[in-house]
């Protein structure tokens, strides 16, 4: 089995984090693959870092012919029976041929992009179901979900972080867009006081997220942490994590936080509703409302015996769904199932 795998991703951001614990998992599980991303020093280094040596292209705009024949190129010399392209610009990149074609959505993509392809994955069960009633035949379309790992890390130093030691943190992680609600967060954090809340992303929002949070008089308890690769040590260092989206089509950052054993209260977007199960595994508030999100937040963290009961129940979900071994044996058979037909 010959999988040949190409990333045209931003610099940051879920899909692309996945992708490259995706492609570390299979190679360490034994599958004959090669990856293609586009140029990024950052991404490069930490595949090569974990045994997975990536071929750099430009995946840039109309006037970019170099990918084309770049991937072209790797085809021929590799003779994949199976390309899985990553989100919309890899997959019109990808030229036709002896192989099947997968295309692996993370979202509500246009299907347009995608009408050359053998089959779709979406990494959930809502996103499979978009595919299907937009006339992508059932056996066609493919549920795999993602994985998250659970290794866990030191908890990083608070007054590192210019934190009070005995402090309760709040963490929440994503890139500063509006689809993060960053903004409802921290109208939240006003009805939640002497806690301190700690955003790891970075965005085009940022200044005017750091204002918000001067206009608020909460920015002496925030701390805007740029993009961060010690996420198991944030998760250690946390007593809550937020989700506080107003678009989410996984919530992966729910699954990591399950992972890490670290209660979660979330807006009820559409992943994260999907995941959640209200008060067991989590605590469910309505999207955009600062209100209702400060509550739960104070509610959680002023029931111990409530948060230790989330994070136990979310870290059982993690463990039953969500795991590297489980979610890397869903993709082997996919594969072998896709090329057998």
């Amino acid at each position: 089995m010959r999988v040949l795998q190409a990333m045209a991703g931003a610099e940051y951001g879920g899909a692309e984090a996945f992708f490259c614990r995706l492609a570390i998992a299979l190679q360490k599980a034994g599958l004959d693959q090669r990856v293609v991303i586009r140029e990024d020093v950052r991404r490069a280094r930490l595949l090569r870092a974990e045994g997975v040596e990536p071929v750099e292209l430009p995946f840039g705009g109309a006037l970019d012919f170099r990918t084309g024949r770049g991937l072209r190129k790797e085809i021929k010399d590799f003779a994949p029976d199976i390309v899985l392209t990553w989100m919309n610009r890899a997959t019109q990149k990808c030229p036709r041929g002896k192989f099947v074609h997968v295309a692996r959505l993370g979202g509500y993509y246009d299907i347009k992009y995608y009408r050359d392809c053998d089959h779709l994955i979406g990494n959930t069960q809502d996103i499979a179901e978009y595919l299907v009633e937009n006339r992508w035949k059932r056996e066609r379309v493919h549920y795999l979900p993602n994985f998250v790992s659970a290794a866990r890390a030191e908890p990083l130093s608070r007054e590192s972080m210019y934190t009070p030691p005995a402090a309760v943190v709040i963490l929440a992680l994503g890139r500063l867009h509006e689809n993060k609600a960053f903004d409802v967060l921290l109208n939240a954090m006003v009805r939640v006081p002497n806690a301190y809340l700690w955003i790891a992303g970075e965005g085009p929002l940022r200044s005017d997220l750091e204002k918000l949070a001067a206009n608020l008089a909460v920015r002496p308890r925030v701390r805007f942490l740029g993009w961060r690769d010690d996420v198991p040590a944030l998760f250690a260092a946390s007593d809550l994590f937020v989700c506080s989206s107003r678009h989410e089509p996984l919530g992966n950052v729910v699954i990591e936080a399950w992972a890490q054993g670290v209660p979660v209260v979330s807006c009820d977007s559409l992943g994260p509703g999907t995941l959640i199960t209200h008060m067991d595994n989590g605590v469910l508030v309505p999207v955009d409302d600062a209100g209702a999100l400060g509550q739960a937040i104070r509610m959680v963290l002023d029931d111990p015996r409530l948060a230790d009961s989330l994070a136990r129940r979310g870290y059982e979900t993690y463990h039953e769904r969500f795991t590297e071994q489980a979610v890397v044996r869903q993709y082997m058979d996919f594969f072998e199932r896709v090329v057998g037909g």
